[in-house]
């Protein structure tokens, strides 16, 4: 069997068992269980494929029916142009929070807090963006704190990046000119209409505050004042439909510049808020 027909097979078993994009999936599977780059996949197509490479693609290509993501099958997510490592101890870089990286690289900062660091790509991203910056992480989970240490290493600003196991601001000293977040936002009624990829493998306290989403916001609305330099600023990735709400509770807080900010889909995406009262 040549890669071409191995692919073409696999893509119709990733169709059959209603994976999104199984053409997609598919080459990057067997581009991974050949050890080849995804981009030379085409290269290798016409070619027979090695006993050895079919049975780790077939054992690849079944997982990933039963809805496991590709990334956790590779170990990896692109995101902002760096690869970082994944698993199921925490979500899965998502391109929509680039939105929260371009907003946070728009202004200069030297120190920056990261709110439920999860696999570090915010902080990691933005302290390799800026190579004289410094910056803390912090998560509850202790496996995400490791995942996040293991991304800063890999891309080489480990001494510049604290990692902290931490419920929100409880571990967290001194001020900042920039705090960012990620945090769970889905409600719990939402859960059960979202994919399986994200229910059955990635860490539920990461997705939902078991409430109405708002939670967290609500935490770092009233405390982030009180870790943020005169001129600093708070970037919070927010849910498509939170932007009013979410502005609302910074504003209640006493904030006095809150900006709602788009994605590249025109969907709400960020809230930022300076002047603490």
């Amino acid at each position: 069997m040549t890669a071409a027909e191995a692919m073409a097979n696999a893509a119709a078993r990733l169709r059959a068992a209603g994976v999104p994009d199984p053409a997609r999936d598919a080459r990057l599977l067997l581009a991974h269980a050949a050890q080849v780059d995804a981009a030379r996949v085409t290269l290798i197509a016409p070619e027979d494929i090695a006993p050895e490479i079919a049975e780790r693609y077939d054992n690849l290509v079944a997982l990933r029916a039963v809805r496991v993501p590709v990334s956790h099958l590779v170990g990896r997510r692109a995101f902002y142009g760096r690869d970082f490592r994944v698993s199921d101890a925490v979500l899965d870089p998502r391109p929509e929070t680039e939105t929260l990286i371009e907003a946070a690289l728009s202004a200069p900062f030297n120190r920056v807090l990261d709110l439920g660091t999860g696999s570090g790509c915010i902080l990691v991203t933005l302290l390799a963006e800026r190579e004289h910056a410094t910056g803390v992480g912090v998560d509850l989970s202790e496996a995400a704190c490791l995942e996040a240490s293991a991304n800063a290493v890999a891309q080489h600003v480990a001494d510049r990046a604290e990692i902290i196991c931490s419920n929100w601001f409880d571990g967290v000293d001194g001020r900042y000119d920039l705090i960012v977040a990620n945090p769970p936002y889905i409600a719990a009624a939402e859960m059960s209409g979202l994919a399986p990829e994200v229910t059955r493998h990635e860490p539920r306290m990461a997705l939902t505050d078991e409430g109405d989403g708002l939670s967290a916001y609500r935490t770092i609305a009233a405390q982030a004042g009180a870790y943020l330099e005169a001129d600093g600023r708070v970037i919070c990735e927010i849910g498509h439909s939170q932007g009013p709400a979410v502005a609302a509770l910074f504003k209640d807080h006493g904030w006095g510049d809150v900006d709602v900010l788009p994605d590249l889909d025109g969907r709400d995406r960020c809230v930022i808020a300076r002047n603490p009262a």
